[in-house]
C-alpha cells in the first residue's frame, strides 16, 4: 500500500465554499479510484483558531486549529479564496504560518483569491501566478513583484501552484492528482465527478471577445473596438492585418494601432491568434471537422501554423487537445450520413 498524502486546506471567515468543496471531493473521489492500493489522500481543514468557519454562502465548516497539526505532517497546503482574502497583512498570524509551513510542504497552492495570502507571505515574489480574473489588477497593484497572468486556469511555478476563480479549483485538484498518480487516475476522477472537460492549465478563463465587450461596453467612444473581437470571430479568414482591421472600425491604421494598444495592452496579431485558438478549441471539442479542416476554418492557413499557435497559447497540440476534450462523433456523422452543415461551425463569443 502506498503512502497516504495529507492535504491541508486553509480556511478563514467568508471563505468560498466552492473553492473548498470541489477540490476536496476530487481528492476524496481519488481515494475511491485508488481503492487504497496506491495510497491516497487524508484531508484536514484548518483555520487560525479552529472550530466552525462560516463560508461566504453561510455554510459552516468544522476546522482544526493551526496548532493542532505539525507543519511537516502536511504534504500539500491549499489556501482557498474568500471575500476578504486581500485584506490579510504580511504580519498576520495566518500569513506567517503559511510562510513557515510552506518550507516543509512538498507543494503550496492557492485557489482563486487565496493567491493574496501566498503573495502576502512572499511566496509569489518573482513567480508566475494566477487568481480570479476580476482580481488580477488588485493583485498586481498590491504585490508588484508577482508575475500575475490573466488567462490560465492554473499555473505551476516550482513548488507553488495557483489557480483561477471558483471551479478552477477542481482543475487544480485534478492536476495535482495527475502529478501524484498519473493521467489515468486523474481522468478516472474527472469522469466520476462528471466533469465534462479536464482542462489544461493554459486554457483561457474566459472568452477574449467577451472580456473586450465587458471592459469597453457599448456606449464607450471606443465601442467599435469592443465589437471588433466579435467581428473577428465571424470573419477568421478575412484580412485581419492592422490595415484590414482599421478599415472595419473606420479608423486610420495609425489611430487604430494607438487606440488598440491603449485598451487591449497587446497587439492586434496577438488578439487574432488568441481568438483563432479559441475558435479551434470549440471545433475540436465538438468532434466534427478533422484538424486540417479546423485549421482552414479558423484562418490558420495550415496545420503547422495552428499547432505552433496552440503550443504558444495552451502548451498542447491540437491533436492532444481533441484527444483530451473532444466529444465523441455521432455515428451518423462518422458514416457520412450527416451533411457538412450538421457539423458545429461558427463560434459564438460566449464561453
Amino acid at each position: 500500500m502506498g503512502r497516504r498524502r495529507t492535504i491541508g486546506f486553509i480556511l478563514f471567515d467568508q471563505a468560498l465554499a466552492l473553492n473548498l468543496n470541489g477540490p476536496a471531493e476530487a481528492f476524496s473521489t481519488a481515494n475511491h479510484v485508488l481503492s487504497q492500493i496506491e495510497g491516497g489522500y487524508e484531508l484536514v481543514f484548518l483555520s487560525e483558531a479552529g472550530g466552525l468557519v462560516r463560508t461566504s454562502c453561510g455554510l459552516p465548516v468544522e476546522t482544526q486549529s493551526l496548532d493542532s497539526i505539525a507543519a511537516n505532517a502536511l504534504d500539500t497546503l491549499i489556501v482557498v479564496g474568500g471575500l476578504n482574502a486581500w485584506t490579510f497583512p504580511a504580519d498576520s498570524r495566518l500569513v506567517q504560518w503559511i510562510s513557515e509551513t510552506s518550507k516543509t510542504t512538498r507543494r503550496t497552492c492557492s485557489i482563486c483569491t487565496g493567491a493574496f495570502l501566498l503573495a502576502a507571505a512572499g511566496l509569489l515574489d518573482g513567480r508566475r501566478a494566477v487568481t480570479h480574473w476580476c482580481e488580477v489588477e488588485r493583485l498586481k497593484t498590491k504585490h508588484p513583484k508577482v508575475l500575475v497572468e490573466l488567462d490560465p486556469i492554473y499555473l505551476q511555478d516550482g513548488a507553488i501552484w495557483t489557480s483561477a476563480g471558483m471551479t478552477a479549483g477542481i482543475d487544480l485538484a485534478l492536476a495535482l492528482i495527475e502529478d501524484d498518480h498519473g493521467r489515468r487516475v486523474s481522468l478516472a476522477v474527472a469522469k466520476e465527478l462528471v466533469v465534462f472537460l479536464h482542462r489544461p492549465g493554459g486554457q483561457a478563463q474566459f472568452s477574449s471577445a467577451l472580456d473586450a465587450q465587458t471592459r469597453l461596453g457599448t456606449t464607450s467612444p471606443l465601442a467599435r473596438l469592443a465589437d471588433l473581437p466579435t467581428w473577428i470571430m465571424n470573419n477568421l479568414n478575412s484580412d485581419l492585418s492592422v490595415d484590414g482591421l482599421a478599415k472595419v472600425v473606420g479608423m486610420s491604421p495609425r489611430t487604430f494601432a494607438r487606440n488598440f494598444a491603449r485598451w487591449h495592452g497587446g497587439t492586434p496579431a496577438s488578439l487574432v491568434e488568441k481568438l483563432r485558438v479559441e475558435a479551434a478549441c470549440r471545433h475540436l471539442e465538438s468532434g466534427g471537422a478533422d484538424i486540417k479542416r479546423v485549421a482552414d476554418i479558423c484562418g490558420f492557413g495550415d496545420e503547422e501554423r495552428m499547432r505552433r499557435a496552440f503550443m504558444r497559447r495552451l502548451s498542447i497540440s491540437p491533436s492532444s487537445y481533441r484527444e483530451r476534450f473532444g466529444r465523441p462523433i455521432p455515428a451518423a456523422q462518422q458514416t457520412g450520413l450527416l451533411p457538412p452543415s450538421a457539423t458545429p461551425g461558427t463560434m459564438t463569443i460566449d464561453r
